[in-house]
């Protein structure tokens, strides 16, 4: 899925283990992103892994993303995951 979003929040980079990156750890972190169009639109929190984790944004930037859906079962739960694809900032 790919649209326009406001940013609502971001959490702090954190690092995590991962054998593909260079150095055994993985830039993450948390993004919430609100779809435009009032105050009762669609709201997502989604993971940004990789160099586009350290990009910092702004409460109420707008931005471009292509979220990637998917659920998995664990111990009979099943879980849904959003992950950012890519995340473009528009410019003002």
């Amino acid at each position: 899925m790919k649209n326009l979003f406001k940013v609502q929040a971001q959490s702090e980079v954190f690092f995590v283990s991962s054998q593909k990156a260079e150095g055994g750890q993985l830039p993450k972190c948390n993004i919430v992103l609100k779809e435009l169009g009032g105050k009762f639109e669609n709201s997502y929190v989604a993971t940004i892994l990789g160099d586009q984790a350290r990009i910092r944004f702004e409460k109420d930037e707008l931005v471009i993303a292509a979220l990637r859906f998917s659920t998995r079962e664990y111990n009979g739960q099943v879980y849904q995951d959003i992950v950012v694809n890519e995340i473009v900032k528009i410019n003002k």
